[in-house]
C-alpha cells in the first residue's frame, strides 16, 4: 500500500509543477497592485442608473445587462440540487443513524431560537425586496431565508423541522421560482421584444417598484434559491436523522 502511494506521489510530482509553473506565469503578467483598468464597470455605473432606474447597479447587471448568464447559473444551481436528491433519494442503502440527542431542552434557547428564526427570514425577505435599490438581490435574500427557517432544527428540533420543510411542499416552489425566469424571458419573445426584455418599464428609482420586470426575476430567484437550500438541508437531515423506512 505504501508502494502505490508513492507511486501515486512521484506521478502527481509533473502534474503540480506544471499547473505551478502555469500559475506562476500567470501572476507575472498581473498588472501592479492597485492598478484598475475596469472600463466596463465605469461604464455601468454611469448608465445604469439612467436606462434601468436601479441604484443597484449589481443588480442591474446580474438581471438584466447579463440576464441569460444569470439564468444559466440560476439553472446550474437547480441542476445541482436536483442531482444530490437524486443520489440521496436512490441509495437503497440504509445508513448508519445518529444518535438522537437533537431534542432541546433548554427554554431560553427554544425561545431565543425560535425568535431568531423570524428575524432571519424577515432579513431575507428585506435583502430580496429591496435588491434593486440596495446590496442584496434574490440569492443572498434566498440563502439568507433558508438560513432563518433553519434555526428552528437548531432551537427546537427535527420533528419540528420535518414538519415544516417537507419535500412535497418544497419541490414546487424550487421549479416555480426557476420557471419564473424563463416564463419572463418568454413574455418578451411573445410580445416581439428580445428575450428578457423589461416589459413592464423602469419604473421609478430607490423604490420597490424600479427595474420593471427584474422585480419579478429578483423574487422567482430568491424562491428557488431558498427552496433549494432547503430541500439540501431537508435531505442530509432526513438521512441522518429521520426514522428508518
Amino acid at each position: 500500500m505504501r508502494d502505490r502511494h508513492n507511486v501515486r506521489g512521484l506521478l502527481a510530482l509533473p502534474a503540480v509543477g506544471g499547473l505551478g509553473a502555469l500559475l506562476a506565469w500567470g501572476f507575472s503578467g498581473m498588472p501592479p497592485f492597485g492598478s484598475f483598468h475596469g472600463f466596463y464597470g465605469q461604464l455601468l455605473n454611469a448608465i445604469a442608473l439612467p436606462q434601468r432606474h436601479t441604484t443597484n447597479v449589481v443588480t442591474a447587471i446580474v438581471f438584466d445587462y447579463r440576464g441569460f448568464d444569470t439564468m444559466g447559473e440560476e439553472f446550474i444551481l437547480f441542476a445541482a440540487v436536483v442531482g444530490v436528491v437524486i443520489l440521496m433519494r436512490g441509495d437503497n442503502e440504509q445508513p448508519t443513524m445518529l444518535q438522537r440527542t437533537d431534542r432541546v431542552h433548554s427554554d431560553a434557547i427554544r425561545f431565543f431560537g425560535v425568535t431568531m428564526i423570524g428575524v432571519g427570514v424577515l432579513v431575507g425577505l428585506w435583502l430580496a425586496a429591496f435588491g434593486l435599490v440596495t446590496p442584496g438581490g434574490g440569492f443572498q435574500g434566498g440563502v439568507a431565508i433558508a438560513s432563518g427557517i433553519v434555526v428552528l432544527f437548531l432551537s427546537i428540533g427535527y420533528p419540528a423541522w420535518s414538519k415544516l420543510a417537507r419535500e412535497e411542499a418544497l419541490d414546487p416552489f424550487e421549479g416555480i421560482g426557476a420557471g419564473t425566469y424563463v416564463a419572463v424571458g418568454l413574455a418578451a419573445l411573445i410580445s416581439g421584444a428580445p428575450f428578457l426584455h423589461n416589459l413592464l418599464g423602469p419604473g421609478t428609482p430607490g423604490t420597490l417598484w424600479s427595474g420593471g420586470s427584474m422585480a419579478i426575476i429578483n423574487w422567482g430567484v430568491a424562491m428557488e434559491v431558498a427552496a433549494a437550500n432547503l430541500l439540501l438541508y431537508s435531505e442530509f437531515l432526513q438521512r441522518y436523522l429521520g426514522p428508518k423506512e
